[in-house]
């Protein structure tokens, strides 16, 4: 027998899939879908998190639960020196971008091999379909290289490609983990749902690193590929 957590969802999902409760539409709230149901809050919210972790609900902070409609899938493609690529499937994505200037933490020092204290560009993107973020990336750079002027990332390519020296290494790394409390608000996704962590930083032939990203992307709504490319013995021989 299911517990009332798993009876509510799956009553929910019916709705949702059925039509009845249609993309868009605000849910009654916690405390009256509890009474209806005859369950705690908290019993709600459980079974709330549910649906979010499934990508059918999302909360929007201060204004409620909504069912959410499909969203297409994007793709971070690695192994390119190029910042936040995302390669959207079915539907673009639009981006709000936010440029300041930061004084770099000892997290940021050591990431970038700078002094604490250094002064950095931070530049902040956010991607959403519609009105729903999806992913959120932060991009720093030494201020001498990029002044905390807006940039997108196309500008920051830019940048890096026709950087002197030359870039000689990009080093990615991914992790899934849950979102802090502040991601989770930002991206309007659940607490327990799970999210793909890559931090990438990029060093230029002298050593120096002269990029570090770190992305945060919904797990429901996002994969990253890294494509390695080999020389076979025939193709190296005929070279």
């Amino acid at each position: 027998m299911p517990s009332r957590r798993h009876a509510i969802a799956d009553d929910l999902r019916h709705q949702i899939s059925s039509g009845h409760l249609k993309a868009g539409k605000r849910l009654p709230s916690e405390a009256q879908l509890a009474a209806h149901y005859t369950v705690s809050t908290s019993t709600l919210r459980n079974a709330l998190a549910l649906l979010q972790g499934e990508g059918l609900v999302e909360k929007i902070h201060g204004n409620g639960n909504f069912v959410r409609g499909g969203l297409s899938r994007i793709t971070y493609i690695g192994g390119a020196a190029a910042p936040a690529s995302w390669n959207a499937f079915c539907a673009p994505l639009q981006m709000t971008a936010r440029t300041t200037s930061i004084e770099a933490s000892s997290h940021l020092a050591t990431l970038l091999n700078v002094p604490p204290g250094s002064s950095l560009t931070e530049v902040l993107f956010i991607t959403h379909e519609g009105k729903t973020p999806h992913g959120m990336a932060h991009i720093y750079i030494p201020h001498d290289l990029a002044s905390a002027t807006s940039l997108l990332p196309e500008q920051i390519a830019v940048r890096l490609a026709n950087h002197r020296p030359p870039l000689s290494e990009v080093q990615e790394r991914v992790s899934a983990r849950l979102p802090t409390r502040q991601e989770a608000t930002a991206l309007r996704i659940s607490p327990s749902l799970a999210v793909l962590s890559l931090a990438r930083v990029t060093t230029d032939a002298s050593g120096r690193v002269v990029e570090a990203a770190l992305l945060v992307l919904p797990g429901d709504r996002a994969d990253a590929l890294f494509t390695t490319r080999l020389v076979t013995e025939e193709r190296s021989s005929k070279g």
